[in-house]
């Protein structure tokens, strides 16, 4: 049992498959068998007993016909039916021997045997007799033949018809024999092949439910410690007892338990030297943050040119307030002409629509001028046809009358729309005279706004100087703090990279727990760095130019 739980998975399944198909196939085979002799007792049945029954049935029906054309001829009077009933039983004789020739065919058994040949006497001694009574007839001795065939011929007739139903009995008795054989045969091959296949279901189960045991106890052992792994318990044990693919994995999973073990140790072990790292990277902090400090005085220096910046800042925000000013009245001005200038757009709109409609009154008149084109060819080609008898002609004439009208029509609705064209184009050119006045006093407003950026600009000036002061102390320093800064920003990137290193690496391996004797003891708390110096203070003000004098 054991070399077959060491075996490979694909191996056990495959010995299983085998087995199980070793049974149905021998399930199959002899069913097939068991078939094949069904098969042959029904072939016997239709190819045998009952070809031979209906054969001799054959022989006595044939016989029983030439006896009756037999009396029919020894009581005919007419030559031409003596000649007709001797052509039939002449053909009937040629059919009885035929069959019985074809009979020997079907005969195997001894008993078949002695019963073909009682009949082959029975037939042959009814022929002796046929014969003499045939002689009898013929040499005109009818009475006598007539006799001995209700004599002698009679009793050899009815022998012969015994002796065929007693063989068709035998063909039947065998008959039946051979499907009660078919019906054995059948329960019998029922029987084993519903055995069979219980038997091999129940292998099948057997061998499934012990495959599942032999594989699926193994795989549960592997998961559980999967997910004890996961959850951090190395302090499970692992056992395997095959060496199969479930063996091979637990195998594999206690290794790599071991190596994880292995792992936490060393990780412990290395947050002790990040914390060490962590301590130093800490007094570097210290050593920049009196840098930091000395760095500070120096820029307090700075606050009196600030100052001075300050107040001329401030004249410069007064006199942009009034340029502000300034700037909101051209903003009304130059709306106001905006508006005027809409009014001049919704006065040109009205022209474009007026001038629309004229261009539909034109197209009015071209379409009456065509059609009146063709009134007038219509009128000349009818006066022409009508000669003296113009009748068309006075009605082409009216319809040319009725046209012109129409043109006229138009023409006044034409000369309305241009006068009312006119009158909208003068409004518009006086709107346009308005608005030039408006854009003159915009134009004064930006006289004023221009003068008083002028003072802005010498204000300017004053803050320029200033400023030059002010970036010659922030020069002597600048190199200084630029360098200050990159340390400090290194060793707190650092710093605060190291302490959430160990931090994180404490938390990583703090969920693994090892077994007694393999704990590691507690490891001290990180040092908290020192606080690095208000640099972002320092940055900030220098950027925005405020400062405090202290």
């Amino acid at each position: 049992m054991q070399a077959f739980r060491n075996l490979k998975i694909s191996s056990k399944l495959l010995l299983a498959f085998l087995a199980v198909l070793a049974l149905t196939t021998f399930v199959g085979l002899y069913a097939v068998m068991r078939l094949s002799q069904i098969n042959q007792a029904s072939v016997d049945i239709a190819t045998r007993w009952m070809p031979s029954s209906r054969m001799l049935l054959t022989i006595r029906a044939t016989t029983a016909r030439y006896r009756a054309n037999e009396l029919q001829y020894l009581i005919s009077t007419s030559d031409q039916d003596i000649k007709a009933f001797d052509a039939i039983m002449s053909d009937l004789w040629s059919k009885i021997q035929t069959n019985y020739d074809n009979y020997a065919s079907f005969i195997q058994t001894e008993q078949e045997r002695a019963s073909y040949d009682e009949l082959g006497r029975l037939r042959s001694a009814y022929a002796r007799e046929h014969a003499m009574i045939m002689t009898l007839a013929r040499n005109g001795r009818k009475d006598e033949a007539l006799v001995l065939a209700q004599g002698e011929s009679l009793e050899l007739s009815r022998r012969l018809y015994d002796q065929i139903d007693r063989m068709v009995q035998i063909d039947h008795d065998a008959g039946q024999e051979a499907n009660r054989h078919a019906n054995d045969l059948y329960r019998s091959a029922r029987a084993w092949v519903v055995g069979l296949l219980a038997a091999s279901i129940a292998l099948g189960l057997a061998l499934a439910l012990a495959l599942a045991r032999i594989v699926a106890r193994p795989l549960i052992e592997a998961v559980g410690v999967a997910q004890a792994v996961a959850e951090g318990d190395l302090t499970r044990r692992i056992q395997a007892t095959t060496t199969d693919e479930t063996g091979q994995l637990l195998h594999a999973l206690h290794r790599m338990d071991q190596s994880l073990i292995h792992i936490v140790r060393q990780v412990r072990n290395g947050t002790d030297s990040i914390a060490t790292a962590s301590s130093q990277i800490a007094s570097g902090n210290n050593d920049l943050s009196l840098r930091t400090e000395h760095q500070a005085s120096s820029l307090q220096e700075t606050a009196a040119s600030m100052e001075q910046l300050t107040v001329t800042v401030r004249q410069n925000t007064d006199n942009a307030r009034q340029a502000n000013q300034l700037a909101a009245s051209a903003s009304t001005v130059a709306q106001q002409g905006g508006e005027v200038v809409s009014q001049v757009v919704d006065t040109m709109d009205a022209i474009h629509a007026s001038s629309r409609k004229i261009a539909d009154i034109i197209g009015v008149i071209d379409a009456i001028a065509f059609q009146t084109n063709i009134l007038a060819l219509n009128a000349a080609v009818e006066a022409a046809r009508a000669g003296e008898q113009g009748r068309g002609f006075a009605v082409v004439a009216a319809e040319v009358r009725a046209l012109a009208r129409r043109c006229a029509d138009a023409a006044k609705e034409i000369k309305l729309l241009i006068e009312d064209s006119n009158g909208k184009v003068s409004t518009g050119s006086a709107l346009v005279a308005q608005a030039g006045q408006t854009m003159q006093n915009i134009v004064s407003s930006v006289r004023n706004v221009t003068d008083i950026m002028g003072e802005i600009t010498a204000a300017s000036v004053e803050q320029t100087a200033g400023l030059e002061q002010i970036n010659q102390a922030i020069s002597q320093m600048d190199q200084v703090t630029q360098q200050n800064a990159a340390l400090v920003e290194q060793a707190a990137a650092a710093a605060q990279s190291l302490q959430e290193q160990a931090y994180g690496l404490q938390q990583a391996v703090s969920v693994f727990k090892l077994e007694r004797g393999m704990e590691l003891t507690a490891l001290p708390a990180t040092p908290q760095p020192m606080p690095a110096p208000d640099l972002a203070r320092i940055t900030s003000a220098a950027q925005s130019g405020r400062w405090e004098a202290h």
